[in-house]
């Protein structure tokens, strides 16, 4: 007896700000649909059917649960890296805070060297 394997697609929208949130889901000729979306504005596909498997559990609109927080950090991180973007604040040069004045220690006379 052969088993017929659903083909299940999910995006996430993610703002920088809040958790990633589920913006599409989908089985089949829809799950179809989601990729054909992503492949024409250039999207990153990341294909794991697992991570699929539980974030179609999640109701549109839901943030993604915390125990998969770095496990899609690093598939956004990935993706960026592809596209060659860093996040604000992860560039070469390393900045000071801009709530940070930088402060020159003072010594007393005589003992500086």
């Amino acid at each position: 007896m052969s088993q017929k394997h659903t083909r299940q697609a999910i995006a996430l929208s993610y703002d920088g700000q809040q958790a990633p949130t589920l913006s599409a889901k989908g089985d089949d000729a829809l799950a179809e649909a989601i990729l054909a979306l992503a492949r024409e504005h250039e999207v990153p596909i990341y294909e794991n059917a697992e991570l699929v498997r539980l974030l179609a559990r999640l109701e549109l609109g839901d943030q993604i649960p915390e125990a998969l927080y770095l496990t899609i950090a690093e598939i956004i991180a990935f993706a960026w890296q592809l596209r060659g973007k860093v996040p604000a604040g992860f560039g070469d040069e390393p900045q000071a805070p801009s709530d940070i004045t930088p402060v020159t220690p003072l010594l007393p006379p005589g003992n500086h060297r």
